[in-house]
């Protein structure tokens, strides 16, 4: 079992860049290649499944976030897998939306990860 603090260590940090850049070019994504939406998919997969491999905690923790996240991408990925030819989400309030939420979830796991506190071995 892999320390979670690792996991939130890796994808706190890549959650808010990966989010702050989104929003910043949200744009691009209207016109995606239905190639780049599998690629991004295939990645979300190998992301989620790596996660939930390693890291498949179901306690009422701050870990439980981490739990999630990897479910959350493990899906995410299989979806654009499947359907890359889908519109994408367009430039609109309930995307900035998400992508804030996502970006809370990421300052969340950053903040687990900075935080001094004791760690917590059975988490």
């Amino acid at each position: 079992m892999a320390d979670p603090r690792h996991i939130a260590g890796l994808a706190g940090p890549t959650l808010m860049a990966v989010t702050t850049s989104e929003a910043l070019n949200l744009d691009i994504w209207s016109p995606a290649d239905p190639t780049l939406v599998y690629l991004n998919g295939v990645l979300l997969f190998v992301a989620g499944l790596a996660i939930t491999r390693i890291h498949n905690v179901w306690r009422l923790r701050w870990t439980l976030v981490v739990t999630l996240l990897g479910w959350a991408a493990l899906t995410a990925g299989l979806v654009r897998m499947f359907s890359p030819r889908s519109p994408q989400l367009g430039e609109a309030g309930t995307t900035y939306a998400v992508i804030f939420l996502l970006f809370l979830v990421g300052a969340f796991l950053t903040l687990q990860v900075i935080r001094p506190g004791p760690r917590d071995p059975a988490a």
